[in-house]
């Protein structure tokens, strides 16, 4: 007579949140929230076309003042105009057409009355005159502002960080990220003695009578506010040539005079970030504006064309391999992540902050990807499968629309996970190459939303990736392939998703690679050997629930 041993095993990671069923209670939104994050009625019926930014900083004081001038195309014949600029700075004066215009202030939001009629296409400009002691930034660039430091000789060492804190923090502008300037004229008078570094190309250099100069930097192409960028100090530099997809490419790179070596051996990486990310991704957005790594007194962030570095010239992130894996050891997380962001971010923008993941889970996936091409796919599968311990699935990666709140800091690895994920689903790797470089293709230069991505996805792949989306987007919870083996039948089901979740997923079923299509019904399949293997590359949790052995 044949006994029977039942082994109860639990292959199963679970959290708090997860355990327990809690998500984070949605905000009510205030006034000032709606004001800064939604398109309102006094934001739509212009269109973006030119700024130009002309300040004077003075480190000493910790204070700017200036003007912007601002280029609009008439969409609708309106006379109220919203213009942002966050407490404590203040607007001074507005003008048009050499005549003073009236505003008034709700909080951060200024509303402009026009005199001049409106009309439809025409394109109109504005200046406005400001000044005031900028918020200073406390833990930059995660609690952004103006970082007003000094470098190891005593010179000042001033940059700016505002991304989710938004870039009226520094200067007025039109704070939503649906509407990009088409180009942009940056001048920033400093002292004599030290040199602003911005987006774009340096046009001219213009020194005065009391011992301050200018710097005008040009953008040619569109570009978002909180990729607007000011760096100030005793900077040095050194260039080079890359020959990439579109021809010549001008890198040029900006550090503190004491770490000119340093930075030449560190940043030997940018050329092959650039080589790596144009495989993947498609040619360098922004080559007319030459690419920019430029010294700054905090970690770093993705100013368009001008990314910012304060890795301390180290592999890792500060030294620390953030997939525990060793591979995060064998790059600059800061020179490729931030460096990723001008295809994710600054090329492909959001329109709305809730959407930050298609910043930082396709950058944070980037990284994955350099290993890859310098490294191999295994190499990549470990590092991306390794950054997984910092996931918490407490609450959904996308936020709240309108009121300028982002999503679970889960959108970094955890949308790089679930990229990951869907490289396994295309089964080809030259159609997900294609496929993340056709997204820059087609939205090249553009603001988009969540939903324009997974459509382009799904459709480039052939595959109806919306229940996909939705589990890992829109819902905390990660799926559970519950299986069991009793009597040569393989029983099988997701658990823990989302209505309707049938992604389909790979094991190795008696030494056979298997695709499973399970529900969140029980499915059968026959088996002989007591065990599956599941694909670590599928971002799941996995839960035997009953091994049955015949002895």
């Amino acid at each position: 007579m044949a006994s029977r041993l039942i082994i109860f095993l639990f292959i199963v990671i679970t959290v708090d949140a997860f355990s327990q069923g809690l998500m984070e209670e949605k905000l009510l939104p205030n006034r000032q929230d709606t004001l800064r994050g939604s398109i309102t009625a006094e934001r739509e019926w212009w269109d973006l076309t030119y700024y130009h930014l002309d300040i004077k900083v003075e480190p000493d004081k910790k204070f700017i003042s200036g003007s912007n001038t601002v280029g609009y195309k008439v969409l609708e014949s309106k006379k109220t105009m919203q213009i942002d600029l966050q407490e404590p700075m203040k607007i001074t004066s507005v003008e048009a057409d050499g005549k003073s215009l009236k505003f008034n202030r709700d909080g951060n939001a200024y509303f402009i009355e026009l005199k001049h009629k409106q009309r439809k296409n025409d394109i109109n400009y504005i200046k406005i005159n400001y000044e005031g002691f900028p918020k200073e930034a406390i833990r930059a660039p995660w609690d952004g502002g103006l970082s007003w430091t000094k470098d190891d000789n005593g010179n000042h060492f001033v940059a700016t960080s505002c991304q989710g804190l938004g870039a009226s923090i520094w200067w007025p502008n039109k704070d939503h990220m649906y509407d990009e300037v088409d180009s942009m004229l940056i001048s920033v008078n400093v002292p004599k003695n030290l040199t602003n570094v911005s987006n774009g190309r340096l046009r001219k250099v213009t020194e005065h009578k009391n011992d301050t100069k200018t710097f005008d930097w040009f953008v040619t192409n569109p570009i978002n506010n909180y990729g607007v960028n000011i760096n100030i100090g005793d900077y040095v530099s050194f260039s080079e040539v890359y020959e990439g997809e579109k021809g010549d490419l001008d890198i040029d790179n900006y550090v503190l005079s004491y770490n000119l070596e340093k930075a030449k051996k560190q940043f030997k990486q940018v050329p092959m970030m650039i080589e790596a990310f144009e495989h993947w991704f498609g040619p360098y957005p922004f080559y007319e504006d030459s690419f920019k790594m430029v010294e700054v007194p905090y970690l770093g962030m993705e100013h368009q064309s001008s990314i910012t570095y304060g890795n301390k010239y180290q592999n890792g992130y500060l030294g620390r391999d953030l997939s525990g894996s060793g591979w995060g050891l064998k790059f600059d997380y800061i020179i490729i992540h931030e460096g990723g962001h001008e295809w994710f971010a600054n090329n492909i923008t959001y329109k709305d902050i809730a959407d930050m993941w298609v910043h930082e889970g396709f950058t944070c996936y980037s990284e994955n990807l350099y290993v890859d091409y310098f490294f191999g796919k295994k190499a990549s599968a470990e590092y991306v499968i390794g950054t997984r311990a910092g996931i918490s699935n407490r609450k959904p990666i996308i936020g709240q629309y309108d009121i300028n709140r982002e999503g679970s800091r889960d959108m970094y690895s955890k949308g790089a996970n679930l990229l990951h994920t869907i490289r396994q689903l295309a089964k080809d790797d030259e159609l997900w190459r294609q496929t993340l470089r056709g997204l820059n293709e087609e939205f090249y230069h553009s603001t988009v939303t969540t939903g324009e991505i997974e459509k382009y996805i799904s459709e480039s792949i052939g595959m109806d990736l919306s229940k996909v989306f939705d589990q890992y987007l829109r819902d905390y919870r990660v799926p559970i392939l519950e299986y069991e083996i009793n009597d040569g039948v393989l029983n099988y089901r997701w658990n823990n998703v989302i209505d309707g979740f049938n992604m389909p997923i790979e094991v190795i079923i008696d030494g056979k690679n298997t695709v499973l299509y399970p529900t969140s019904e029980f499915k059968k399949t026959p088996i002989k050997n007591l065990y599956i293997n599941v694909d670590d590359d599928y971002y799941i949790f996995k839960k035997d629930l009953k091994i049955v052995i015949d002895s």
